[in-house]
């Protein structure tokens, strides 16, 4: 008959339940497959299956009791973790989101939304649109199974300790999320500038012919114009979309790195 002390149970719930922790942050935080039409249970099943192969490969663990304290302060902490790793990647998508934010505006698109369940909020559609090009260039450059190899090297790079996470990796967090309005910027700035140039073009056109009704002729002036240059822009917008996603995985690891106590 088989028997195990509780030591031994022990050992072998932590080696699975911390990774999985972290893993499960890391998978509700990430594009894709943080997505709202995930379901929960693929989520779940996604995070044991990556434990499972991940665990046997840890360093030496931190001997702690999981249902202590401190086993419960180094569950917050790995959930912490996967968090922020999450959140290095979504930072890109909220960039391009940002983009289609202000390029709709510019474009006189702004009462054109709809409800995104993902954001539960009302969304522009050109937003949408470049947030669903986002996805098929991450998907298409393998990103999904780059962050994943990236959350199964963290516990090389910041192994499972019982010593708090140093400040400076959440420092090092909220500045990559800067990076939000100045890629955002990049991306939606020719659009601008070439819009900015066609409301002057218009703002003159008015001055000089008072007679003509800038409100009829205006919007879908600019509506064509914008369209023509967001297709010329769009051979451009998959290899500036790789570059954000390689950026995005060096400041992943390097907030790891500095998170180390």
């Amino acid at each position: 008959m088989l028997s195990f002390t509780d030591a031994q149970l022990n050992t072998w719930l932590v080696a699975f339940v911390w990774p999985l922790v972290r893993i499960l942050g890391l998978l509700m935080a990430a594009p894709v497959f943080g997505h709202r039409s995930v379901p929960a249970r693929v989520k779940v099943g996604l995070g044991v299956f990556i434990a499972l192969i991940v665990s046997p490969t840890l360093p030496p663990l931190p001997d702690v009791a999981l249902g202590s304290w401190q086993g419960l302060f180094i569950l917050v902490q790995q959930f912490l973790i996967g968090l922020a790793i999450g959140f290095t990647m979504r930072v890109v998508f909220a960039a391009v989101e940002l983009a289609g934010e202000i390029v709709g505006l510019q474009m006189g698109l702004g009462f054109a939304s709809f409800f995104d369940p993902q954001s539960a909020a009302q969304t522009l559609v050109l937003s949408r649109f470049f947030n669903l090009l986002a996805m098929l260039v991450f998907l298409a450059v393998n990103a999904h199974l780059l962050v994943l190899g990236l959350v199964a090297e963290s516990f090389t790079t910041l192994p499972i300790s019982a010593a708090p996470l140093a400040a400076e990796g959440f420092r090092s967090v909220a500045s990559f999320g800067s990076t939000i309005f100045v890629v955002g910027l990049q991306i939606a700035l020719p659009l601008i500038a070439v819009l900015l140039m066609t409301n002057l073009a218009l703002g003159i056109l008015t001055r000089s012919a008072p007679q003509l009704n800038i409100f009829a002729i205006g919007f879908p002036i600019t509506l064509g114009v914008g369209l023509i240059v967001l297709d010329f822009s769009m051979p451009y917008f998959a290899p500036q979309m790789e570059g954000m996603i390689r950026q995005a995985l060096q400041a992943g690891d390097s907030i790891l790195r500095a998170m180390r106590p």
